[in-house]
C-alpha cells in the first residue's frame, strides 16, 4: 500500500497450525487367506500417517499434513457462519466506510460509517465478528456479519492491520507507525504484551504450519522479521536483497515449506524457507505485485499486480507462473479473498474506487462496482475454514 499520512511518517521516520494437518489416508485393510490347511491370518491394521511435529499448545487439532488449507474447501462453512449472508465488505480508506457488497447481484448494499482511515476488514478468530481497522482513528470497530449491523468500537493505537495467533488467544495489532507489534486479548483486545520492532512498517504475515512462528514484511524498511509465537518475541531479522524493497502480504505454501511474500517494488514475489530464515530468492510476477490468494483446490496462489492492473496465477506443484490476466482497461488490483464456492477472485481497486470480480476459471472479469474512495483489504465473508488468522480472511 501506498503511504498514508500515518505511514508517510512512519517512513520518514525510518523507513505475524499446525497445516491442520493429520490424518493422512488409511491404507487399505488387507485380508489375506491362508493356503492349503492354515488359517486365515487376521487383517493387518490400518496404517496411519506419522503424527505431525507438535504445534503450539491450544491449536485446533491437525486435519492434513500436506495441506494447510485443507479446512478451506469448498462447502467447508463452519456451524458458527453457514447462516449468515454472503458478503464483501470494501474499506475505504478515504471516505472513512465500508462499501457491503452483495455478490449475487453486484451491487453496494448498504455503506457503513467508521472510524478514521479504515484499513483492512478483519474476521476474528473464533469467526464471529469482522474488525474494521480504523488506522489513524486508533481504533477497531465491530460488524456483526449475521446482521450487517455495527457493535463496539474499542480504542487501540495503530491499528494498521490484525492477526490471531492459532491457538485463538491472542490478537496481533501491526502497528504500522508505532514500530510495533501488539499482542492483544482476542476477544476484550486488552493488551498483553508490547513488542518493539527494529524495522519501519509491519504490515502483513502468516504463521508456520505448527503455528509456532511467524513471518511479518516490514514494507518501509524493506525487512522481514521472525517472531516466535509463544514467546511473542522476534527471534530473527534480515534486510531483503533489493535495494528500495518493499514487502507487502504474506502467504504459506500448502504443504508449509515455504513462505511468499509480494513485493511492489520488487514486482514479484520472494521466496523465502521460513524454518532456516536464508536469503529468499525472487520470482517476478508483475509490477506491483501486492496480495496473495490460495484457490479453494490449494493448487494455485492468485497474485494482484497492483501498479500493471494484472493477477498472476502461480503453480504450487510446478512452482512457476503459468497464467496471467489482465483487467479490461487496466486497474490497480490490491487485496481481497476468494468467494466460498471458489469461482469467484474479488479485488479491491486501490486507485480507483472500485472493486473487481474475478472468474477464477477463465480469468475473466464479471463486474467492476463503483465503491467509496481508496478501497483497501475487503473481506470476503463468509469463507470455508475452522477458523481465522486475521488479514481479510487466512483460514484453517
Amino acid at each position: 500500500m501506498p503511504p498514508t499520512t500515518k505511514h508517510t511518517a512512519a517512513l520518514l521516520g525510518g523507513v505475524l497450525l499446525a497445516v491442520l494437518t493429520g490424518c493422512g489416508t488409511s491404507a487399505e485393510k488387507t485380508n489375506v487367506q491362508a493356503v492349503g490347511s492354515e488359517a486365515a491370518r487376521p487383517a493387518e491394521p490400518d496404517r496411519v500417517a506419522p503424527p505431525a511435529p507438535p504445534g503450539l499448545p491450544g491449536m485446533p487439532p491437525v486435519l492434513d499434513a500436506k495441506d494447510v488449507y485443507a479446512a478451506d474447501r469448498v462447502g467447508k462453512l463452519s456451524p458458527v457462519v453457514k447462516d449468515f449472508p454472503s458478503r464483501v465488505y470494501v474499506p475505504n480508506t478515504n471516505s472513512d466506510t465500508v462499501s457491503v457488497i452483495d455478490p449475487a447481484t453486484y451491487k453496494v448494499i448498504k455503506t457503513i460509517k467508521v472510524g478514521r482511515q479504515p484499513q483492512h476488514v478483519v474476521p476474528s478468530w473464533d469467526l464471529k465478528t469482522l474488525w474494521v481497522n480504523n488506522d489513524i482513528g486508533d481504533s477497531l470497530t465491530a460488524l456483526d456479519p449475521a446482521t450487517g449491523k455495527t457493535g463496539r468500537t474499542v480504542p487501540v493505537s495503530d491499528p494498521y492491520n490484525l492477526y490471531f495467533t492459532p491457538d485463538g488467544k491472542y490478537a496481533v495489532v501491526m502497528a504500522s507507525m508505532d514500530r510495533q507489534l501488539v499482542f492483544r486479548d482476542a476477544h476484550t483486545m486488552k493488551t498483553a504484551k508490547t513488542v518493539p520492532v527494529d524495522c519501519a512498517g509491519v504490515n502483513h504475515a502468516d504463521f508456520s504450519t505448527d503455528g509456532r512462528y511467524f513471518i511479518v514484511s516490514c514494507e518501509f524498511s524493506g525487512e522481514l522479521l521472525k517472531v516466535d509465537t509463544a514467546r511473542m518475541k522476534v527471534v530473527a531479522q534480515q534486510k531483503l536483497p533489493l535495494k528500495g524493497a518493499m514487502p507487502q502480504d504474506v502467504k504459506l505454501s500448502p504443504d508449509g515449506g515455504t513462505f511468499y511474500i509480494a513485493d511492489m517494488i520488487a514486482d514479484g514475489m520472494w521466496v523465502l524457507d521460513g524454518k532456516k530464515f536464508t536469503t529468499p530468492k525472487l520470482l517476478r510476477t508483475g509490477k506491483g505485485a501486492h496480495g496473495l490468494y490460495v484457490s479453494r483446490d490449494s493448487k494455485e496462489m492468485y497474485v494482484s499486480n497492483r501498479g500493471e492492473g494484472s493477477i498472476s496465477v502461480f503453480d504450487f506443484a510446478q512452482r512457476k507462473l503459468v497464467k496471467k490476466w489482465r483487467l479490461p482497461g487496466g486497474g490497480s488490483p490490491d487485496m481481497g479473498g476468494v468467494s466460498a464456492d471458489g469461482k469467484v477472485l474479488w479485488l479491491s481497486g486501490r486507485y480507483n474506487s472500485e472493486v473487481y470480480a474475478i472468474d477464477t476459471a477463465t480469468g475473466k472479469q464479471l463486474a467492476r462496482i463503483p465503491v467509496g474512495s481508496g478501497p483497501h483489504g475487503l473481506a470476503v465473508y463468509p469463507q470455508p475454514g475452522r477458523y481465522s488468522l486475521g488479514h481479510t480472511g487466512v483460514f484453517r
